[in-house]
């Protein structure tokens, strides 16, 4: 078991990538600390986790908080004594045209995304120097490539991204591990919940979500990508296709990424 009593904290794990990678890093031995903001699913999840004998620490907090993510670090060092690897999951999407948004909905959405990242990182980074371990971002394509109607959440990436590249710099002479992860598209329920221009719940997916990678596929990439302590991990073919096309030919990609995101349900560019 690569990961034996290893301490894992994992933010936004109560559905989705979070929480596949609660049961990836917990089937592999480790301790696995899980946070979200909604008390009900958090209890759910950790059920579900002691049900198959995976040793779990729930703490309710909202990943945009400061002061939840430094009680989120002290509640972890004061039960189990350490951290080994720290997963910044907590992300929330948004669907809607920019000149339509709500600039509270833009922010509510980099709140969550790139400062929820930074505070989590900030509070658990001297316990992961002193472990020597790892720290990874949940990021995704659109942190390489934009996409229309998604402005805040692509902006959320890109701050994330360049975030943990410096970062890296900063303590790779450490013994520090420092992974990004882009998933691509990925059945959860992200799309779901994404914030339209007022705030609401976007209620439905845009796209076909049965044609995903799954959350368990992904987890699994990354507990073999944290276990070879890898860099960057990029995934599906469409994902690194887009990663590679921007870099080359970006102008000719902007049409691409145009007419598909036109082709999604109830596109703005219909």
């Amino acid at each position: 078991m690569k990961f034996k009593d290893k301490v894992v904290v994992i933010t936004g794990a109560t559905s989705g990538i979070g929480e596949a990678c609660a049961f990836a890093f917990g089937s592999e031995g480790a301790k696995v600390v899980i946070t979200g903001r909604n008390a009900v699913k958090l209890e759910q999840t950790a059920a579900l986790l002691r049900a198959k004998q995976i040793p779990v620490l729930s703490i309710l907090a909202n990943a945009s908080s400061e002061e939840d993510n430094k009680r989120m670090a002290e509640q972890t060092l004061a039960h189990l004594g350490t951290i080994d690897i720290l997963v910044n999951n907590a992300g929330i999407s948004m669907r809607t045209l920019f000149e339509e948004v709500d600039l509270e909905v833009f922010k509510q959405v980099m709140d969550t995304n790139f400062w929820g990242t930074v505070y989590a990182t900030k509070y658990c980074l001297p316990a992961i120097l002193a472990s020597k371990g790892s720290i990874i971002g949940i990021s995704s394509i659109n942190g390489y490539r934009g996409t229309p109607a998604r402005t805040a959440y692509t902006a959320s990436k890109y701050a994330m991204n360049g975030f943990f590249e410096s970062l890296r710099t900063e303590v790779m002479k450490r013994g520090v591990h420092v992974l990004v992860v882009a998933p691509g598209f990925t059945a959860s329920n992200i799309r779901n919940i994404a914030l339209t221009a007022d705030g609401k719940s976007q209620g439905e997916s845009p796209r076909d979500e049965s044609k995903m990678m799954t959350s368990a596929e992904v987890a699994n990439y990354i507990l073999k990508a944290t276990s070879k302590r890898k860099r960057d991990l990029v995934l599906t073919t469409q994902g690194k296709l887009a990663v590679f096309l921007n870099k080359w030919i970006p102008g000719i990609l902007d049409g691409i990424v145009y007419k598909q995101m036109a082709k999604e349900k109830d596109s703005p560019f219909q």
